[in-house]
């Protein structure tokens, strides 16, 4: 290791400069499991972890929005609504993901950095509003009947709305797509975005 790549270490072989937070002892745990591919396997788990909290992000967003001022009854309000909430969890996942997942990811810029993963979240972000506009509303048509006897088990008064079915279908629709996409986004970034760490 060069006195350079030395300088850059903690005492624990970390990255400096990187988030840390109670996770990291146990996903190294985990992931020093897989011998030499320790490092992907911790980088992935992290990348997933990222994943879920852009979830939230974006589950969250999307589900305000949709109860307020952007109600699933047309297709625009639908495209709407997710990308405004994909473009939240981007950031979210950007953040967390140069400082937690790629630490030691330096050689590019900030900014490279940011339009590289940008640009791939936006080519997964094509795929997913081209699929949730298109399917929210057949697949909360094809699930609301199986839905509605489970609902009524904790909400026995409950009565669907006109848009009960696009809300549903569009929450689905959009669970699938965000498995799709993170898989995209962890091999394309890693082999692009973060391609000068070893």
């Amino acid at each position: 290791m060069t006195q350079l790549n030395a300088n850059m270490m903690d005492d624990t072989g970390s990255a400096k400069g990187g988030l840390r937070n109670p996770l990291d002892a146990p996903i190294t745990g985990f992931a020093n499991r897989f011998g030499e591919k320790s490092k992907e396997v911790e980088r992935f788990v992290k990348f997933a972890i990222v994943g879920v909290s852009g979830a939230i992000v974006d589950f969250g967003i999307l589900i305000a929005l949709q109860a307020t001022i952007l109600p699933p009854t047309r297709p625009l309000n639908v495209a709407i609504a997710t990308s405004i909430a994909f473009v939240c969890a981007v950031l979210n996942n950007f953040v967390w993901t140069r400082w937690w997942v790629y630490p030691d990811s330096r050689t590019h810029s900030m900014r490279r950095q940011l339009a590289m993963f940008f640009f791939i979240s936006v080519v997964g972000w094509l795929g997913r509003t081209l699929w949730i506009t298109l399917m929210y509303y057949p697949i909360g048509h094809a699930l609301m009947p199986s839905a509605l006897p489970l609902i009524r088990l904790l909400r026995p008064e409950y009565m669907p709305s006109h848009s009960a079915e696009e809300k549903l279908g569009s929450i689905v629709a959009q669970l699938i797509a965000m498995a799709v996409v993170m898989l995209w986004n962890f091999f394309a970034n890693r082999h692009w975005t973060y391609n000068d760490v070893e």
